[in-house]
């Protein structure tokens, strides 16, 4: 994928950005946005068709069910599947606490088939955590270790030969 001008993989920039750019540095005014001051035109800057040239795409927070988690990653299980090394930025709630960490897909396969869908199963390393994400991940998975801990049961008989028939 190739991201704007300058890119040394990109197409160079057209002779008309070239010259809109160089105007800007050396403050003269750009050719005056007519469009814009058209009656009924509310916006505040103008828009440029672009038929297509530049492509784009749209993140869009999806369900996921964590199945667990550290604070080095999650593993979460989906009904669609990421790709491997991709980049994603996840929203994690977390008790009383939501934050919004980035992670890269470690893994992904299928984990359950059935008639009607898939459900798969990704790792995700968490990468770049924030002070404040790290803290509220391990303040959660603390709470979750202490919430889910049972009673240690110990073997032993009773002092003093009561009979306990």
């Amino acid at each position: 994928m190739l991201f704007g001008f300058g890119n040394r993989r990109a197409e160079p920039a057209p002779a008309f950005v070239a010259e809109a750019v160089a105007a800007r540095v050396e403050g003269k005014p750009l050719v005056p946005d007519t469009r814009a001051d058209m009656p009924g035109n509310k916006r505040d800057r103008e828009r440029v068709p672009l038929e297509g040239q530049v492509r784009g795409e749209v993140m869009v927070f999806q369900p996921m069910t964590i199945l667990d988690i550290s604070i080095g990653g999650i593993q979460i299980e989906t009904s669609f599947a990421l790709q491997l090394d991709s980049l994603h930025d996840f929203r994690l709630s977390l008790g009383d606490r939501s934050v919004v960490v980035k992670g890269r897909v470690a893994h992904c396969h299928i984990g359950e088939l059935t008639d009607v869908a898939a459900h798969y199963r990704t790792g995700i390393e968490l990468i770049e955590l924030s002070d404040h994400a790290r803290d509220a991940i391990s303040d959660f998975v603390l709470a979750m270790k202490y919430a889910q801990s049972t009673p240690t049961v110990v073997d032993g008989e009773i002092a003093g030969g009561v009979d306990q028939r």
